[in-house]
């Protein structure tokens, strides 16, 4: 096979018992690889109501074709199961150089099953694979994981870890590999925890084989010119990283404030991207094979938050900042900095601190309830104080490890947790940019803003610019969007690269590289039949329309303030076009019909 390493390895770490198997071309024809290759084992293999932290889910670590290559910022790769934290099937993606690392080596997938006795973690030198004790790493932070696990394998190696969140069962635990990159949403890290999993150890030393090396290269070369030229692919990402959409949105009336109450926060710029760069940023940092360079390696000398690591992105900056109320961006990247070493998802770590200072200051939390820790808006010390009582499970961090949803639950006000399917939406309100609340309502993991981007269309006008407020035109956005999103995380590629990329630089790109003919029909196809895929697993796991659905707050309360001042969501006027255009009947579940159309049958 050209693309794909022919190889998917499988490990039970109940027996022990470690397997290699051949990798079905047909499956990779038309799943490609990363999320829609693990989806589709997922699907045959799992019992969609099956308990996530149980044995019997499974953990897919999933590199796709692009992984490893030159094509660009083809670095990443898929942790595929189901989500404790919203009960869906998630595919939680991050970047870094672990993925291309594990093609490397040779595996298509890592597929763990089961449950070691005591905690263990996996070594994979190529061929080598052993299941080696951890109790001695066990209870350790993400750096210093690392670290120890290099110097008793290999220096070059590339380690994905959880910290202590993941093994505490913190249901938006995160699985970090190289220090800073987080395959974060949906509580993958907790599964891993859940399966006394504390790392998986790679070195490889093979390689990717290239069906059309002229024509790759050349498609290649293409491509990472168009993001160079394009001026947020490939000048503002690298000047001020995401976090730059801090006053963009802002300006838009789309930022979300205080738990949502509102969508504008005066002293944004204190925390965008802008602020950062010229404050703490040492250096931008890419992943492997980056054109773009978005990450930024930052310090912070004030003794009070002292500390040196990465981050954070907008979406950090956002949950930590004005979703709290908050605008001091030392103790924000502080906190970011603690996401990293326990293992935790920043979004929605932040976005349920917001949560728990909403029910406090509404009086249905009180200083009894929090173990004196002030949970009051505004307050950057208990915001640092609240993500290291969660990473250990402690006091407050207790019941605040278990998402917002819960949370609030717990004190009788659901209503608080701004979520969808129990998971945090991000950092653009859903009343200021229409499109997105749709994306947000019909995600395949919960609120999701990378499961279908249409910012770029709404907001930051890539390739075409409509007018955020309207509900015109969003239900054919949403669902292009959420399909070539698909495509594009299964091949292993940033989704970045769209800015600057088109579908079909992506086609011909997995067409050169595998040898398998993709037109960008067949493309958005392929990512149609991923997104359809997972759809049906939710719908087994007992998801139904009603589901389909975001917070009262958004859908009753106009903003308050800002250029968006008095919209709301009209989710409701585009819910049944958006059905209507997938092929799926007015209870959201695809027909007969498209489900023979996409070969699912």
């Amino acid at each position: 096979m050209f693309g794909w390493s022919g190889t998917i390895l499988r490990v039970n770490l109940t027996t022990g018992a470690i397997r290699k198997e051949a990798t079905n071309p047909a499956d990779t024809a038309k799943f490609i690889g990363a999320r829609g290759l693990g989806t589709k084992i997922m699907v045959d293999e799992v019992d969609p109501k099956v308990d996530p932290l149980s044995p019997e889910n499974k953990l897919i670590f999933a590199p796709g074709p692009f992984s490893g290559t030159f094509a660009p910022s083809g670095g990443r790769y898929d942790v595929v199961t189901k989500g404790p934290l919203t009960g869906t099937i998630a595919a939680s993606n991050s970047g870094g150089s672990f993925g291309p690392e594990l093609k490397y080596a040779g595996y298509d997938l890592l597929i763990l099953e089961g449950k070691a006795a005591k905690p263990v973690y996996l070594w994979i030198k190529d061929d080598l694979v052993e299941i080696r004790d951890a109790s001695h790493i066990w209870g350790n932070l993400v750096p210093e994981t690392t670290e120890l696990l290099r110097a008793e394998t290999d220096e070059e190696a590339k380690v994905a870890c959880i910290g202590p969140a993941g093994e505490k069962g913190v249901l938006f635990a995160a699985i970090m590999n190289d220090m800073h990159r987080a395959a974060g949403r949906s509580g993958v890290g907790a599964v891993m925890g859940s399966k006394n999993l504390k790392a998986v150890v790679v070195v490889g030393m093979g390689a990717v084989k290239v069906a059309d090396p002229k024509g790759f290269m050349a498609a290649v070369e293409k491509a990472r010119a168009a993001v160079k030229l394009h001026p947020v692919g490939g000048a503002g990402l690298k000047a001020y990283g995401t976090d730059v959409l801090v006053n963009i949105l802002n300006e838009t009336g789309a930022l979300p404030t205080r738990n949502f109450q509102d969508a504008h926060f005066p002293t944004a710029n204190k925390v965008g991207g802008e602020s950062l760069s010229e404050k703490l940023l040492v250096r931008p940092k890419g992943c492997y094979s980056c054109v773009i360079s978005c990450g930024r390696v930052t310090k912070v000398s004030n003794p009070k938050y002292m500390g040196e690591g990465e981050g954070p992105e907008y979406e950090a900056a956002w949950c930590m900042g004005p979703d709290c109320g908050i605008d001091d961006l030392e103790a924000i990247v502080k906190t970011n900095f603690l996401c990293n070493e326990y293992g935790l998802d920043s979004i929605t770590l932040g976005a349920t601190i917001a949560c728990g200072m909403d029910l406090f200051e509404a009086g249905h939390v009180t200083l009894k309830d929090t173990g004196g820790v002030d949970m009051s808006f505004g307050n950057a010390d208990s915001l640092v104080e609240l993500t290291r009582l969660i990473g250990n499970r402690e006091g407050i961090g207790d019941k605040l490890a278990l998402g917002s949803y819960r949370f609030a639950e717990g004190y009788g006000h659901p209503e608080f947790s701004m979520t969808v399917k129990k998971q945090e939406m991000p950092a653009y309100d859903p009343r200021g940019v229409q499109g997105i609340g749709l994306e947000y309502a019909t995600s395949n993991r919960g609120g999701c803003h990378v499961r279908g981007y249409t910012i770029a269309v709404e907001v930051l006008g890539n390739g075409a610019k409509l007018d955020p407020h309207v509900t015109a035109e969003k239900p054919f956005w949403v669902k292009l969007f959420q399909d070539l999103t698909a495509a594009i995380d299964s091949t292993g590629a940033c989704l970045f690269g769209t800015f600057g990329m088109s579908g079909e630089d992506f086609a011909s790109m997995l067409t050169t590289l595998t040898g398998v003919s993709y037109t960008l029909d067949d493309y958005l196809k392929a990512g149609e039949r991923i997104w359809n895929l997972e759809r049906m697993f939710n719908l087994k796991a007992d998801f139904t329309s009603a589901d389909d659905n975001l917070p009262e707050r958004l859908l009753k309360c106009p903003i308050k303030t800002g250029p968006s001042k008095g919209e709301v969501s009209h989710l409701a006027d585009m819910l049944p076009e958006y059905y209507q255009l997938r092929g799926w009947d007015e209870h959201g579940v695809p027909t007969p019909e498209k489900i023979k159309e996409l070969a699912l049958d």
